[in-house]
């Protein structure tokens, strides 16, 4: 794994040029689209004034959503290409430098046949959107993650309700045991809430497998563990990696979601922001505004090595 140091030399050397470039972009929309802000706001107000005596209400709504419509539209012209270019010259190069083995698709993302087919949500999102897909090698492990938004949404005419399924950095790796059933590794909200009572709901859960108990209280008391097959569950689930997966919830601070099937891991990781997109009202010639970034792929990367992914034991090469 890459130090701060060498961040700093690597931003120092290489990015600087670019992100001074950039930051003028950056003040120019930010500019741009704060006195547009303030035209659309003038323009709506002259419109109320002239279309009330004859709208009344109306007078409101309807100047309301075309201004609104039109700042939209003047948002994503001014800053699509911007967020494409930082996207190419930051967070790309950022992903090189960690490691040039892997691979930076911008406008891509994990498909949502295979997020479905990882069973981690037992809800199937009938909105799915993502981006920043890396697809690379580390070590002898296959790795692909991507910000994912999945939800789902109801409606009955009326109103509309989004549920949102999950959200956040979602990855996949090449597991290291060959393994033949299905694990599922969930945050164990129903336990924490209801005690023994929980336990007994978790159970009864139609939508999984059996619920497989283990060993470690500790692992327990975060997590609730579906399996067909209670001894494969346990021989995936070692000691040594019911504690890695503990240590990587603890260090994130973000609820975890895992399954084990077709000898791969699936990670959910949750987060409520965006990882990997500009900020326009944060200066880019900040060292600590690139640290965060580089700390939220080092986090993805580095699943490999807190799950210990690259060890391989004599069953799997």
């Amino acid at each position: 794994m890459k130090t701060v140091d060498e961040l700093k030399l690597f931003y120092e050397q290489e990015l600087t040029a670019d992100l001074k470039e950039l930051e003028q972009r950056r003040r120019g929309i930010f500019r741009g689209l704060g006195i547009a802000l303030v035209v659309f706001l003038f323009a709506g107000i002259v419109l109320v004034a002239v279309l009330f005596p004859v709208l009344k209400a109306a007078a409101f709504i309807v100047p309301s959503v075309v201004l609104v419509l039109l700042y939209l539209g003047l948002y994503f012209l001014f800053t699509g290409r911007y967020k494409k270019d930082f996207k190419d010259r930051v967070i790309g190069r950022l992903i090189r430098f960690l490691d040039p083995g892997l691979r930076y698709f911008p406008s891509e993302k994990i498909p949502k046949s295979v997020f479905v087919h990882s069973g981690i949500f037992s809800t199937r999102p009938n909105r799915y959107k993502g981006d920043d897909l890396v697809r690379g090698k580390l070590g002898r492990t296959e790795i692909e993650f991507s910000e994912i938004l999945a939800q789902y949404v109801q409606s009955n005419g009326k109103t509309t309700t989004v549920h949102t399924i999950f959200q956040g950095l979602f990855f996949i790796a090449d597991f290291n045991k060959h393994f033949h059933s299905k694990v599922f590794v969930l945050p164990d909200s129903a336990e924490k809430t209801f005690g023994r009572f929980g336990k007994m709901l978790q159970s009864w859960n139609l939508s999984r497998p059996a619920l497989v108990p283990l060993e470690d209280p500790e692992f327990e008391k975060e997590f609730v563990v579906y399996g067909a097959d209670p001894i494969e569950a346990r021989y995936i689930l070692s000691l040594s990696l019911m504690e890695r997966i503990l240590n990587f919830k603890r260090k994130t601070g973000q609820k975890v979601f895992l399954s084990f099937l077709d000898s791969r891991v699936f990670v959910g990781l949750w987060s409520d922001r965006k990882l990997f997109e500009p900020k326009l009202a944060s200066t880019l010639l900040d060292f600590d505004v690139i640290r965060e970034y580089f700390d939220d792929l080092q986090l993805a990367i580095g699943i490999v090595d807190d799950l210990n992914l690259n060890t391989r034991l004599w069953t799997k090469e």
